[in-house]
């Protein structure tokens, strides 16, 4: 579906919101920054902030739970043909298709600069871990409903876990070494791979006697 005048107008105001707010965070520090310093750098009414943001920590979860409708939408529409490990590979393959045209173009250091800042805010690092831990629990409930007697709660955890920690991990390590936004997705691509075909897939040269 096309993106309205509006939608997009929005679109860019958050991300100008989300960038000003980012920069604070690194120059001053997360706790040390306010909402109102955030709306006012972004040149925004702080009202205008709070109707898009709760709170200054939602600035680095921005687009969750419309993130998660994406994904949670990709499994509920299973097709006759698919096994769970097929339907999971086709969520992540939505989810980048209708995530990648939305995000802006970024250097190295703007790309790694969320991850940074959760990593070393103890508050945001709570409120990251429980939002990859209510991912993870919906997934594994919408793979249930998908396969309905066919597919145990153990299993569709475990899948469920087994590919968003892969996602995850291979994103921060490719943030860690100062990859390209191109990159970035290449290194989830990567973790999709190696969550899909199981650790006994990763093959290393042997070593020389």
């Amino acid at each position: 579906m096309q993106e309205s005048r509006r939608e997009r107008k929005k679109r860019l105001t958050r991300q100008r919101i989300v960038a000003e707010a980012i920069r604070l965070f690194e120059e001053q520090g997360y706790e040390q920054t306010t909402m109102a310093q955030i709306a006012a750098a972004a040149d925004i009414d702080p009202k205008t902030f709070a109707s898009y943001f709760r709170g200054k920590d939602d600035v680095l979860f921005v687009d969750v739970e419309r993130n998660f409708d994406v994904l949670l939408g990709a499994i509920a529409r299973r097709q006759p043909h698919e096994g769970p490990g097929e339907v999971l590979a086709r969520m992540v393959g939505d989810y980048a298709a209708y995530r990648r045209p939305l995000v802006p173009a970024r250097d190295s250091h703007e790309v790694s600069a969320p991850a940074r800042l959760v990593m070393s805010t103890p508050a945001l690092q709570a409120k990251a871990l429980y939002v990859m831990l209510n991912l993870q629990e919906r997934m594994a409930d919408e793979l249930l409903k998908a396969f309905p007697g066919r597919l145990d709660p153990i299993t569709a955890a475990a899948m469920t876990g087994a590919l968003i920690g892969a996602l995850q991990q291979a994103g921060l390590a490719s943030v860690r070494l100062g990859r390209s936004q191109e990159e970035l997705w290449q290194a989830s691509r990567h973790g999709l791979d190696v969550a899909l075909n199981g650790l006994l897939s990763v093959q290393v040269p042997t070593e020389n006697p």
